[in-house]
């Protein structure tokens, strides 16, 4: 995590995330480990249902959440949007971070889990959350994380896989009952909020890379009112 994000104020510019790691040290390990086991997990071409439901936003601050290897930041870095990008791999964000370079982007790296990230609060414009492995907890932290960092009059995207959340558990391990889904953040979703958008869709799927068998989106955007 950059000691600015971490404080609670955002940098002026980091090419390089720093370390410091905020969060379980056993989901970094994990994570790490994915990502270490190939030269390239993800496409690194942008989420198709970002680029869709981005179009017609005003650029302004934006989190991107579980940024991975960098594609969707640097994407939207390209299209004039002040981006803060959190993940829990530092492999992952060293990947990112060499891919803002070769484009010539700027982007603030936080190297830190969503619910110990410190953000500043009600402060970002847009927050996406792509394919977002979001631990559930009993009290709702990384949904209510999720919510708390939009700013009034802000957008949440939040875009996952159909039908993995109705799944049984793994022989591999995986529970799709130990994760967060866009229905339990829009089960949160208050007077304060307007529904925007809350749909399955097609998948503009991307050509290679991990998750590409997957054909439909759920699909939540929410606006934040006040």
């Amino acid at each position: 995590m950059t000691d600015n994000i971490a404080a609670g104020s955002p940098a002026s510019d980091t090419s390089r995330p720093g370390d410091g790691y905020v969060g379980d040290p056993a989901v970094r390990a994990e994570w790490d480990n994915r990502y270490a086991d190939r030269q390239q997990l993800w496409s690194g071409r942008p989420n198709g249902a970002l680029v869709a439901e981005v179009a017609g936003l005003t650029p302004g601050r934006v989190l991107d959440v579980g940024c991975g290897e960098g594609a969707d930041a640097v994407w939207l870095a390209r299209g004039g949007w002040d981006v803060t990008a959190l993940e829990v791999s530092g492999v992952a964000l060293e990947r990112a971070a060499g891919h803002a370079r070769e484009a010539g982007v700027a982007v603030r790296w936080v190297h830190a889990a969503l619910t110990e990230a410190a953000l500043p609060p009600a402060s970002f414009d847009l927050v996406s959350a792509q394919y977002p492995a979001l631990l559930r907890t009993p009290d709702a932290a990384a949904e209510r994380a999720l919510l708390a960092a939009v700013a009034p009059g802000g957008v949440l995207l939040l875009v996952h896989h159909a039908g993995m959340d109705t799944q049984q558990a793994h022989d591999s391990g995986f529970d799709p009952a130990d994760y967060v889904w866009p229905s339990m953040v829009a089960a949160l979703l208050t007077d304060d909020w307007t529904v925007e958008v809350n749909e399955q869709r097609p998948r503009v799927t991307p050509d290679g890379g991990a998750g590409a068998h997957h054909t439909d989106d759920l699909v939540l955007r929410a606006r934040r009112l006040r």
